[in-house]
């Protein structure tokens, strides 16, 4: 089917608020905290600002404003946060002064600040490129990859994607296609189009090359997805390739699965790569044996549907993982540089319903949207000028400094409920302490008490603000 990215941020808080179905539960008591709580705000006036610490006081009689959190009932693991490494991306970061770019991914990636550890990458050319590519370029069937090569990548692509990694060694790297090579569809382009069946196995040779060739580069790659955008084709407008399901079960269960089990540097398969609206498909695909034996975990986009319908994968499915892989603001809605209560909505709800990352889109691009070879208008998560190399954050950065920089790997999400006008999600973290982060949509300021183990807390959240809460 056909979408279109704007339509994301009008439908995907609709379903922000649901609240998953725990797949583990602590038989122990909830925590008592104790100890000075600290606090982060983003609001008007405030950018990820440390305010004064607060402290606990007795548990009050319910009411309207109360969450209550019960860090006993645990939910998914936390895999981290980030966004896409696209080659418009690594393009528009290798045109900063490389001392400015070491202070950006210093606070972009390194662990003692916003610590982004989960990227993606693009299997040739998406959309956002300086042009349309593949890594076996020519319209002759080359079944044995002999003309394989990432050439194309070596020039910036995979320097930044070293440069990040030391950063943080334990970024998380996941490779999308955009589109198998032309001489594999029907159509002789990377624009659009269908995968060929007759394909299907060449290409677990291609997705092989490609994990082996990145690995000779000291950049591995930690899990795959044999289609961006799975159901679509874009109108022939920008690298895509439709699939049916039958392809993609046949394609994972008979080809890559085999592969990876064999191969030098495997990769864990994530499926669909699509929205919300498309976990029929997903659930039909995992009813085959062969297919659900292989496949690790699911990745989804919002610009389609609500995040409550991962959900319905997991009734089936409780021990395959959900992982949100894309989604960004885009310079044709209002509010850039000043939506963090959107996006921090936004990502309360991907984590209420069991995602175990958040992956925005384009890390990088231009005042533009650009470089860009396809129909969408999007920005990324910084914009740099193209002329004088300026840097600005989005309102998706400020949000995300609220999850990243205090959510750790390894976290679990816990059981929160109540307030309804104030968002929240909880985490507790492998070290023990807590995290809350409050999400304040509204344009007035609103009272929230935090319930944790028979001890409360009562505060203010400002208008239209995002407020990280961390206690031990």
């Amino acid at each position: 089917m056909n979408f279109n990215r704007r339509d994301f941020l009008k439908i995907s808080a609709a379903g922000a608020a649901a609240v998953a179905v725990p797949n583990t539960l602590n038989a122990s008591a909830g925590d008592v905290p104790s100890g000075p709580i600290s606090v982060w705000a983003t609001d008007a006036s405030h950018k990820h600002q440390e305010q004064n610490p607060l402290g606990w006081t007795n548990a009050p009689a319910a009411g309207a404003d109360v969450i209550t959190v019960d860090t006993a009932k645990a939910y998914q693991g936390v895999l981290g946060f980030g966004a896409a490494f696209t080659d418009a991306a690594c393009f528009t970061l290798n045109r900063l002064d490389p001392v400015v770019r070491k202070e950006l991914f210093k606070n972009l990636f390194d662990p003692s600040r916003m610590g982004l550890s989960v990227s993606r990458i693009c299997m040739g050319s998406s959309d956002y490129a300086t042009k349309a590519y593949s890594y076996d370029e020519g319209l002759d069937p080359d079944p044995e990859m002999a003309r394989f090569s990432i050439e194309h990548d070596k020039a910036y692509i995979l320097p930044i994607l070293r440069e990040a990694r030391a950063v943080n060694p334990d970024m998380w790297i996941l490779g999308s296609p955009w589109s198998p090579p032309a001489w594999m569809k029907p159509n002789k382009s990377m624009l659009g189009g269908s995968m060929r069946r007759g394909s299907l196995k060449p290409y677990a040779l291609y997705f092989e090359r490609f994990l082996d060739a990145y690995a000779g580069e000291g950049v591995k790659v930690n899990s795959v997805t044999p289609q961006n955008e799975i159901d679509t084709e874009q109108d022939g407008r920008m690298p895509a390739a439709c699939w049916p399901q039958e392809y993609e079960i046949e394609f994972v269960r008979d080809h890559l699965g085999p592969r990876m089990a064999k191969a030098a540097n495997p990769a864990d398969i994530w499926i669909l790569d699509h929205n919300y609206n498309l976990w029929g498909r997903v659930v039909d695909e995992l009813e085959d044996p062969g297919t659900r034996q292989v496949v690790k975990g699911v990745a989804w986009h919002g610009y389609v549907g609500s995040p409550e319908q991962m959900l319905n994968v997991k009734k089936h499915f409780p021990d395959i993982d959900m992982f949100w892989t894309e989604g960004g603001p885009d310079f044709e809605q209002p509010g850039y540089e000043t939506e963090w209560a959107k996006w921090g909505d936004i990502f309360t709800g991907i984590l209420r319903n069991e995602a175990r990352c958040i992956i925005a889109w384009n890390y990088a691009l231009d005042e533009k949207g650009n470089p860009n070879i396809g129909p969408f208008k999007c920005a990324g998560l910084v914009t740099v000028h193209s002329q004088t190399r300026q840097i600005t954050h989005s309102g998706q950065l400020w949000a995300f400094h609220h999850f990243s920089g205090h959510i750790k790997r390894g976290a679990r999400i816990v059981d929160s409920a109540g307030q309804t006008d104030v968002k929240h999600v909880v985490a507790k973290n492998p070290g023990g302490d807590s995290v809350a982060v409050l999400t304040n949509t509204a344009k007035e300021a609103k009272v929230v008490t935090l319930l944790v183990g028979g001890a409360s807390v009562k505060m203010e959240v400002g208008a239209d603000s995002v407020t990280t809460l961390a206690w031990g």
